[in-house]
Parts: C-alpha cells; structure tokens; sequence
C-alpha cells in the first residue's frame, strides 16, 4: 500500500497519540471496565483529574474514545475498536519477547 505524505502525516499523529503510558493505561482500563468518568480513571490510575482529563482530550480528539454527559460527569469509552486490536497486538508480541528472553536466561 502506497502512503501519500498527507496519510503518512495522519497515522504518524494516530500513533503518536497512543505514544504515552498514561493513555495507554486509560485505553487498556476502559477496555475492561467498557466506560469511566474522569474521577473513576484517576483514582484507579493514580493521576490527577486533571492529568488524566488532559489524556483523555487527545485520545478523544483522535477518535479513539467518545465521551458522553451524565449529569456533571463526563463518561468515556472506546470509540475504534482498532485502537484495542492494535493494543492487544503489540502487547502479544511483548509478551513472546519477554518470553523468549526469560528462556535464553533460563527463567
């Protein structure tokens, strides 16, 4: 598949979007919990609401999640279920690096 500059541009932003530990954390703690307000994902992630708001505007602004009102608090979820595919993808070949390590090792 050929990349124009401009689509090269467009998932060079996607990835860089995914490119933090925080939000790699909110994307992985709403795939299990399906939905959060930004209170329920800094008290389980261990960050201001702030920060995690922060985190969370950009994946938003990338489409990865949607974000919906009830009553003062804003609820989020997954908006592209790609983002969990990709997600799950890298994380399965971590972990058979990690395992193949700790044979070399003997571990």
């Amino acid at each position: 598949m050929e990349l124009s500059e401009d689509n090269a541009e467009l998932i060079a932003r996607r990835f860089r979007a995914l490119s933090d530990p925080t939000r790699l954390r909110i994307i992985n703690r709403l795939r299990r919990d399906e939905e959060a307000s930004v209170g329920e994902l800094a008290e389980a992630l261990g960050g201001s609401q702030q920060n995690i708001s922060k985190h969370l505007s950009a994946l938003h602004a990338e489409g990865f999640v949607s974000r919906r009102q009830q009553g003062t608090s804003a609820i989020y979820s997954i908006s592209d279920p790609a983002v969990l595919e990709l997600c799950e993808k890298v994380c399965t070949g971590i972990e058979a690096q990690l395992e193949q390590i700790g044979a070399a090792l003997g571990r």
